[in-house]
C-alpha cells in the first residue's frame, strides 16, 4: 500500500498531479477563475496574516525570519487543528495538493507549511 503525500504544486503550473487540492494562499491568485483552479477548498485563514505576507514580499533575504514568524502565526493560529484534522482524512484516501501563487517555489509559505506540519501529520 502506497502512502499518500502532501505535493506542492504552483496554480498557474500546466502539470497538475491528481489529489485534494487545497489553495492555501490568503489572497486568490491573480488571473485564476475559480473553474480553471479546479479547488476542493480554500483555506485563506492558514495562510500568512497580510502584515506578514507584505513584509515578506517573497524576498529570498528574508526568507528564514519569514518562516520563523510564519511558523509563529501557525502555532496561534485556531484553524490549524481543523486544518490538520482535515488534510489527516484526505491524505487516507488520497494526495493532497497545497496550491500556491507564489513564482518562487522553494520559497513560499506553502513550502513552510508542508515542512510545519510533516510531524504534526504523522
Amino acid at each position: 500500500m502506497t502512502k499518500n503525500k502532501i505535493k506542492l504544486v504552483r496554480i498557474y503550473d500546466h502539470e497538475q498531479p491528481n489529489g485534494y487540492r487545497i489553495l492555501v494562499d490568503r489572497l486568490w491568485p491573480r488571473g485564476m477563475s475559480k473553474v480553471k483552479a479546479d479547488l476542493d477548498e480554500w483555506d485563506k485563514q492558514i495562510g500568512p496574516s497580510n502584515e506578514l505576507r507584505k513584509w515578506f514580499n517573497h524576498d529570498d533575504q528574508k526568507y528564514a525570519e519569514f518562516k520563523q514568524k510564519y511558523e509563529q502565526e501557525l502555532d496561534d493560529n485556531p484553524a490549524l487543528s481543523d486544518f490538520i484534522k482535515n488534510v489527516k482524512e484526505q491524505l487516507a484516501k488520497q494526495d493532497v495538493l497545497f496550491l500556491y501563487g507564489a513564482k518562487n517555489k522553494e520559497h513560499n509559505q506553502a513550502v513552510v507549511l508542508k515542512e510545519y506540519l510533516k510531524d504534526k501529520i504523522n
